[in-house]
């Protein structure tokens, strides 16, 4: 066996074999890291008091997104020339806000997912902001609502109000019905009530100072307790009043509760505000054209072809109607994500939270910007059902709003 040396390469060759060399270890080691699928989480409720929101705003927008991406192939990951299919690992927190926290690092440090999505409703949200803060995560929230928005929003950078603040809604409500009354269509006496708790003591603080600022008289300024089974007499002290306007922070069962009992009381205001579950399409299946001019939270540019579009999938794939205020947030929200994972090009959570505070963003909603983390104008804040479609109606300055139907027809 010989044992003569190899012949040495001149350098110029060695440098050549050598960046080669660096090359395919660095094309194996990209190789061996091309993820098989994007691991995305949620913890959505399956039972207690956020089930209705999950499964009506949350959950099926979360599901046609997957499903939709992972029938084009996948997210494009630009870093590996390839698209990735999303794989799912869901928990049920029961409505509870620190099972809600347990499953989020449940999710993170031992399922590893790769992104979060949001839990539902205002208080899982903001209990959920810390742990999205420690692990760098995206929190695009869809369903939170609170006057503490822009301070939260600089508490936790990765924070994001996609509802907008509490205060622009009172602001849109109160501008409203201060052209109504100066058109001469209503008076100045407005009857207020809200549900006691965070969502209807922020909402009734901020309408508060905005109904008193722009001249209304509060006949009836009242909370009710959470759960409450009857609400008529409340609703009788309010006749007896005889307000213009009607008030109400409500969630979908008091809304409901208020809308059954209003009309069994002969409460007809001119206006007749409700909250939460107003823009549900099952309220308009319940009180069909009995639903004509009743107000709410929300509404949608029902004239939009990219609105109609997103109604028109939603229906087919969910065999339901979406409603029409936070469920084309929370589809615009996985359109945000989507965007800024693909325009990234990895699943570097860091430079995809940088994307999304930089980017723009085209989307269900039209062109959105989050360089403010509390958006506001991307959605109307007041809407009224006409003619079946829970029309935008405020602020009147957003394309697609429509006039107020002022006074409200009578109950049917």
């Amino acid at each position: 066996m010989s044992t003569k040396p190899w012949p040495r390469l001149p350098h110029a060759a060695a440098v050549a074999f050598a960046a080669l060399a660096t090359a395919v270890a660095a094309s194996l080691a990209t190789a061996q890291e091309v993820p098989t699928s994007v691991r995305i989480g949620w913890s959505l409720a399956k039972s207690g008091p956020n089930a209705a929101l999950t499964d009506v705003t949350i959950r099926p927008n979360y599901d046609m997104w997957v499903k939709e991406v992972n029938a084009a192939g996948g997210l494009m990951l630009k870093a590996h020339g390839k698209r990735v299919p999303i794989e799912v690992v869901e928990y049920d927190d029961r409505s509870n806000t620190e099972e809600t926290v347990r499953a989020l690092e449940r999710l993170i440090t031992q399922d590893k997912v790769h992104f979060v999505l949001p839990p539902a409703g205002t208080a899982a949200n903001i209990a959920a902001a810390p742990t999205f803060a420690k692990h760098g995560l995206p929190l695009l929230g869809t369903t939170v609502q609170t006057e503490r928005a822009p301070e939260l929003s600089k508490r936790w950078p990765n924070l994001f109000f996609l509802l907008g603040d509490n205060r622009r809604y009172a602001d849109a409500l109160m501008n409203l019905l201060e052209a109504a009354r100066k058109a001469g269509r209503i008076g100045d006496k407005v009857a207020m009530i809200h549900v006691a708790d965070a969502f209807g003591v922020e909402n009734a603080s901020a309408a508060r100072k905005q109904a008193l600022e722009h001249g209304f008289k509060l006949v009836v300024d009242k909370s009710y307790p959470p759960g409450s089974q009857d609400l008529s007499p409340l609703l009788n002290e309010i006749k007896a009043q005889a307000p213009d306007v009607f008030i109400a922070f409500s969630y979908p069962p008091d809304t409901v509760l208020l809308s059954d009992q209003a009309r069994v009381a002969g409460l007809n205001t001119k206006v007749f505000f409700t909250g939460i579950g107003t823009q549900f399409p099952f309220f308009r299946a319940k009180y069909g054209a009995g639903a004509e001019g009743q107000m709410g939270f929300g509404g949608i540019d029902g004239d939009s072809p990219r609105m109609k579009d997103y109604l028109a999938r939603f229906k087919a794939a969910n065999g339901k109607d979406a409603e029409n205020w936070a469920s084309p947030v929370t589809y615009a929200s996985l359109q945000v994500l989507q965007q800024a994972i693909e325009r990234v090009g990895t699943l570097d959570r860091e430079a995809v939270l940088k994307d999304i505070r930089s980017g723009s963003f085209d989307t269900v909603l039209g062109t959105i910007r989050l360089g403010n983390p509390v958006l506001n104008g991307a959605t109307f804040m007041i809407g009224q059902w006409q003619n079946g479609v829970f029309q935008g109606i405020a602020p009147e300055s957003k394309p697609g709003a429509k006039p107020p139907l002022i006074p409200k027809p009578a109950w049917q």
